[in-house]
């Protein structure tokens, strides 16, 4: 359900958010820690830094850090970050006598907003306290991300 776009830019989140309020990562580190191609992960990164989620400094000190708290950054932040979710809001037919959506595509898209309401209240620090009561480290939550698919 998720585009691979989406799982890219929460691994690079979470791992931005596991290394704590101060905390910052070149790139690199990023790519290698959560197994994002760098050349995919430029593009992500870019997408997160003009939404205003994360903030990049040029330098042999800088890197990237998240621009608010976890606890201030939902799931859906990120998602319309970089891959909103598209809502149904007219026939995909393209009829022009469906004013209103039939059954089917209203039934679709209340899931849609089901799985926009559920990523608006889940914020990064709550995955991020989940992941440490179940493994004892947040970027453990990384590499369970990528296997857990």
């Amino acid at each position: 359900m998720l585009s691979q776009t989406i799982e890219y830019a929460l691994r690079a989140m979470i791992y931005l958010a596991s290394l704590g309020e101060k905390g910052s990562a070149n790139s690199e580190s990023v790519a290698r820690v959560t197994k994002v191609p760098r050349g995919y992960l430029s593009k992500v990164m870019r997408d997160l830094v003009l939404s205003g989620l994360i903030g990049s400094q040029r330098g042999p000190n800088g890197g990237f850090t998240l621009a608010r708290s976890p606890k201030d950054i939902s799931i859906l932040d990120v998602v319309n970050a970089v891959d909103p979710i598209g809502r149904i809001n007219a026939c995909p037919l393209g009829n022009p006598a469906h004013i209103e959506l039939c059954p089917l595509h209203k039934r679709m898209d209340d899931a849609l907003a089901s799985v926009e309401r559920e990523f608006a209240r889940t914020s990064l620090a709550e995955i991020i306290e989940t992941s440490i009561r179940a493994k004892g480290s947040c970027r453990s939550l990384v590499h369970v991300t990528v296997k857990g698919r």
